[in-house]
């Protein structure tokens, strides 16, 4: 069975420029940490969740690698400081 991780952020559409450059930060992090998951980005254009939305994804094998995941996200400085 495969474990999907879902983060759903709404931001406003007035700050879509500002909320975007942040989001490339935890790209960049993202790209060049050794520990977080590497996670699938998309922004909806139709569907259940509104357009200034961004859904971040990430499969995992087990729910266990799941939650070291989430400690992962918890465990790294930048990540905490990017937050």
């Amino acid at each position: 069975m495969t474990y999907l991780l879902r983060f759903i952020q709404s931001y406003k559409p007035a700050h879509r420029k500002e909320f975007l450059a942040l989001e490339s930060q935890f790209q960049s992090l993202e790209r060049q940490s050794k520990t977080l998951p590497k996670g699938l980005r998309s922004q909806p254009l139709a569907g259940g969740e509104p357009n200034h939305s961004l859904i971040w994804e990430c499969e995992f094998a087990s729910l266990a690698e799941v939650q070291k995941a989430l400690q992962s996200f918890e465990d790294d400085p930048e990540h905490t400081r990017l937050f």
